[in-house]
């Protein structure tokens, strides 16, 4: 095949993903299989992907080529440019940690053979799917890519089939992923009748105006729904196996950074033409994304699902800087259209690093303790010291504290933003400043949500006996959180590297670069002038190892040379028990009350004659019960209702087929 490297190391990527699936099949007869060959493989496959990523953003590649298996009159193609390159970057970055973390992580379960083919099987399925969205140069590979995607995910959260909540879960999470793709597909095929000048199966990349409508909708569309899907599987993770977090991680890391992916090739490349009303859609419903998710977030005692939530709270983060961009795009400011264009890939590069680190560390905890309720938690840092410390810098990044990759992400958005006086609508120059004030607000209560996922796990007294009994986890997944944690801190050092990696991208898609960020070295990060905002994280670090360093030494100038210990007052009570720790539910309680009329909430007090005193409190969304419950309620309606067909009776059967039969007739007959 005489194809460039950048194209053979991205099929390569998709070869040993397939191979991965392949050789999970024999995962039932020799358990070591899945985690000696086959995963092994997947994070070989990662470590292709991010090599072709690498590659295609250095090297600035922009290569096409044809397929040489498929029909003949239906050819595959696929390219490989900087935006495809960033997507393989970040798919092959969150691999290769799987790869190295789910090895130790799958010994356990050698013992439940049956689902191991599955896992694995799926596994490879899913990742082929991802590559080949991000690779697809025609709209018949894309479609079939994404359907191989979301299939394959449905099993991974439908394996352990035996739970009812299970199954259940995987078949809302399966409809709203299709209705998505039938309102896609509806679009494109409005939008390919009127576009003559695009050819039925290759999106070539020229500019139709009256195209322009269709793709928009079918984008935000898209957006919309991709992002509540994930969110609502990941709602119902008590009914997720253990077994899968390291796909959590996939799935909510990578997963819907494909989605992101879908959005900009078709706004920003297809389209090439931008409204400021765009913009403003994209700011209110990330706006709204965002302020839901940390609220939803910071309500869960569930760790899973808490993770899971704050996944909407980052994805409304980067569509506000999407939204942005297409805001300065179209009143004439390039400039800084390119910095909130790179800031959301900045964020959405990110966003993959730290919430995988955390379901990492949330997966360590279950491996362990076999635990995910933060109620029953606590005291972990002293029993998982290393995954407490990784946990931690995933907390702190996620929570955008310098510094760390969360901060610089968030505040380039932030400078973007502070430029809305440059614009000439007064309405722009209102809405931008209150999108960044909820920008603002959804940060200090993200930084609240960890603080009480922190506290309340690793902190303290352990408030059950097997999580007292916990153990530190297996070396290969500490080394994988290690690989996830080192980039995070890399990430939020260098700014100025990271941009320039990125910056290929915003040239490709906009024509605009940032050459001012690294203009002053790069221990300075100036995005739009040294006279307006810079940042130095080196200088950062330095400053805080001061602090740290003084308030050491005051402390220890304060302390006795000579000093006794002694057990302290207790005021004639016991001695303090683990049900004396604040809660995680009592954390929330607060802000809970705040902004109450946002839940549905049903909470039950203990009477004052019961002998064993319980509170009880359920949190559940509104929007879950109002736009999505509704259509699964139809469908399995509907479907008992198909189910009646099926009498067992030949001459109903026989029936059926001959009213089939005449229909088609009827139909040929007319056109």
């Amino acid at each position: 095949m005489n194809a460039p490297p950048v194209l053979l190391l991205a099929l390569a990527a998709i070869t040993l993903a397939l191979t991965s699936s392949a050789v999970s099949l024999f995962a039932n007869r020799e358990p070591r299989v899945l985690r000696l060959v086959a995963t092994p493989l997947l994070g070989l496959s990662g470590v292709a992907a991010l090599a072709a990523g690498l590659s295609a953003l250095i090297l600035h590649s922009n290569v096409a080529m044809t397929l040489p298996f498929g029909l003949p009159w239906l050819p595959w193609h696929i390219r490989v440019d900087a935006l495809s390159g960033f997507l393989l970057l970040l798919i092959g970055l969150v691999t290769s940690a799987v790869g190295i973390y789910a090895p130790a992580y799958v010994r356990d379960f050698e013992r439940g053979r049956d689902s191991l083919t599955a896992l694995g099987g799926f596994s490879g399925l899913f990742l082929t799917g991802m590559l080949l969205v991000v690779l697809a140069d025609d709209a018949f590979v894309f479609m079939v890519a994404w359907e191989l995607m979301s299939l394959a995910s449905y099993f991974l959260v439908a394996f352990q089939h035996e739970s009812a909540a299970n199954r259940r879960a995987a078949f809302l999470y399966l409809l709203m992923a299709h209705l998505a793709d039938w309102r896609f597909c509806w679009d494109l095929a409005c939008w390919l009748h009127s576009d003559t000048a695009l050819n039925l199966l290759r999106c070539a990349p020229r500019r139709c105006p009256l195209a322009g409508q269709h793709r928009l909708h079918a984008g935000i569309h898209r957006f919309w729904h991709e992002s509540r899907t994930r969110a609502a599987a990941r709602m119902a993770t008590r009914s997720a196996s253990r077994r899968a977090v390291a796909h959590f991680a996939l799935m909510s890391g990578v997963m819907l950074k494909v989605a992101v992916y879908g959005f900009i090739r078709v706004v920003f490349d297809l389209i090439g033409q931008f409204q400021w009303q765009w913009g403003v859609t994209l700011i209110v419903i990330g706006s709204l994304s965002a302020l839901m998710g940390v609220l939803f977030a910071l309500m869960q005692t569930d760790l899973k699902r808490l993770l899971a939530y704050s996944s909407v709270e980052n994805l409304g983060i980067i569509f506000i800087a999407l939204g942005l961009a297409l805001v300065f795009l179209s009143t004439g400011n390039p400039l800084l259209g390119a910095l909130a264009f790179v800031a959301a890939l900045y964020h959405s590069l990110n966003h993959a690093l730290f919430k995988s680190l955390l379901f990492f560390g949330a997966g360590a905890i279950l491996h362990s303790a076999h635990e995910r309720d933060l109620e029953q938690m606590g005291g972990l840092l002293r029993r998982m010291p290393w995954t407490g410390m990784f946990f931690l810098i995933g907390a702190l990044s996620i929570s955008a504290l310098p510094p760390f990759n969360g901060f610089v992400s968030e505040w380039l958005i932030f400078q973007a933003a502070l430029q809305a006086w440059q614009l000439e609508s007064g309405v722009l120059r209102s809405l931008i400043p209150i999108a960044s004030a909820v920008l603002a607000l959804t940060g200090a209560l993200v930084a609240a949500t960890f603080v009480k996922v922190y506290g309340i796990a690793f902190l303290g007294q352990a408030r059950s006996r097997h999580v007292r009994h916990t153990r530190q986890g297996a070396l290969g997944m500490r080394i994988g959180q290690g690989i996830l944690a080192a980039l995070c801190v890399l990430c939020g050092v260098l700014p100025t590297q990271i941009i320039a990696l990125l910056e290929p991208v915003s040239e490709g898609l906009l024509h605009v670069g940032l050459p001012q960020a690294s203009a002053n070295g790069w221990l300075w990060l100036t995005p739009i002038s040294s006279d307006t905002a810079s940042y130095s994280a080196p200088l950062t670090i330095v400053l805080l190892a001061l602090i740290a360093g003084s308030a050491f030494w005051w402390f220890l100038r304060g302390v006795p040379r000579r000093m006794r210990r002694r057990d302290p007052w207790d005021c004639g009570f016991a001695p303090p028990s683990p049900r004396m720790q604040y809660t995680a539910t009592a954390f929330a309680q607060p802000m809970r009350r705040v902004f109450g009329l946002l839940f549905e909430m049903d909470e039950t007090h203990p009477a004052l004659n019961d002998t064993m005193p319980r509170y009880r409190l359920k949190i559940t969304d509104r929007l879950w019960g109002l736009l999505y419950l509704p259509i699964a309620q139809a469908v399995e309606s509907a479907s008992r209702r198909v189910v009646r067909l099926q009498s067992g009776n030949v001459r109903v059967y026989l029936g059926w087929t001959l009213a089939t039969l005449l229909a088609l007739l009827w139909v040929i007959s007319w056109t």
